[in-house]
């Protein structure tokens, strides 16, 4: 349950940070926690109540460095590195702000932090505020194309990419992905669900295949596995879809396909994968539990890539990346709602009523 309630932080601690949240990045993450769903966040954490938001901009208020030599300063702009657990070698185990215990999101007007999760934006920068606090897919798309594209070039070391398709079903991480592999010379092509995302994927290079012509491509509810009719809608949708990827591929399927969705699409995007081709994720947002012919999957040579977030040392040189070769979300691209209709941004992305692949919330002004 979502609450606007007060809540109370101890004093800044030696390397923390007080910080004034401006632009918060909704994620797939806050829905998953509102829907207790994988996990419920409160219990997993053993805590009452939990600031969600682990993705955004905000502004340093004060610092107690306590001795430390600090990259941040009073009056920075920096981005929240969402990293509550690490491993031993710079990864993920838990998420800031979402099953790590003790962490303070930015769904709040201040909240304090470690400095060592704040990346400055970069000072002079060309891009505008809105455009950096969509970094989290960005971040996460370049981590999860750079072990996809690696592992496919081990089976297809020399290949030209332009005679291969890089395929993605819709959402902000897959279009970031999708940018990533049109740079590296593939053939793009995305799902899309209404007129104005169909159009944001032409805009910038990328080939758009409708996803409302494929009506029943989901897998059938467990209320609909009885309904023969809906089997058959379902079939002749899965045929229509693949029909779509072989005509874009030249008849091989796709070389790497970014499946960020999970279960209900799953069999579609095996189907659909090349000999020799990447099933990647980073993601989970309709389905967790997976299954597959594992003979199959040998035979033809299929990998499969699993990645969450990205390596906490790459933060800077990522960020470097982006300024310097323009790998942004697209000027205006982004929705930002006011803190007050955060309840609001919360229904419209459950449902599915947000048009924009980068839905926000403004906390404080900047």
């Amino acid at each position: 349950m979502l609450r606007r309630d007060l809540f109370t932080f101890g004093p800044l601690e030696e390397g923390e940070a007080l910080v004034e949240p401006i632009l918060g990045s909704w994620e797939a993450n806050i829905d998953h926690a509102l829907a207790r769903s994988p996990i419920d966040v409160c219990s997993s954490r053993g805590e009452d109540a939990v600031v969600l938001g682990n993705l955004g901009v905000v502004r340093v208020l004060k610092v107690n460095a306590g001795g430390r030599d600090v990259r941040v300063r009073e009056g920075d702009l920096c981005l929240l590195l969402p990293f509550g657990k690490l491993d031993r070698f710079g990864y993920a185990e838990l998420a800031y702000a979402y099953d790590a215990p003790h962490t303070v999101g930015l769904l709040a007007k201040r909240s304090k932090m470690d400095v060592r999760l704040l990346l400055p934006v970069p000072d002079g920068t060309a891009y505008s505020l809105p455009q950096w606090a969509t970094y989290g897919r960005y971040f996460t798309a370049w981590d999860n194309w750079r072990k996809a594209y690696g592992c496919w070039r081990t089976q297809v070391p020399d290949d030209d990419p332009a005679n291969h398709l890089v395929f993605g079903w819709g959402g902000g991480v897959a279009f970031a992905e999708l940018m990533l592999a049109k740079r590296a010379g593939f053939r793009v092509a995305m799902t899309a669900g209404s007129d104005e995302r169909v159009a944001f994927l032409r805009e910038n290079g990328i080939v758009a295949v409708d996803r409302r012509r494929f009506p029943a491509l989901s897998l059938p509810t467990r209320q609909e596995r009885t309904d023969r009719e809906r089997h058959q809608r379902r079939r002749t949708s899965v045929e229509e879809f693949l029909g779509v990827v072989e005509e874009l591929s030249d008849g091989h399927g796709a070389a790497v396909f970014v499946d960020n969705i999970g279960e209900p699409l799953y069999d579609v995007t095996l189907r659909a994968l090349a000999r020799e081709g990447v099933v990647t994720t980073c993601g989970w947002k309709a389905g967790m539990r997976l299954s597959h012919l594992r003979g199959a999957e040998c035979i033809s040579r299929h990998i499969h890539v699993n990645t969450h977030v990205w390596r906490l040392p790459d933060s800077p040189g990522i960020r470097d990346f982006q300024e310097a070769e323009g790998w942004m979300a697209p000027e205006g691209s982004d929705v930002v709602y006011d803190f007050d209709r955060v309840p609001e941004l919360a229904d419209d992305y459950a449902n599915g009523r947000i048009g924009s692949y980068f839905p926000m919330y403004r906390v404080n002004p900047l």
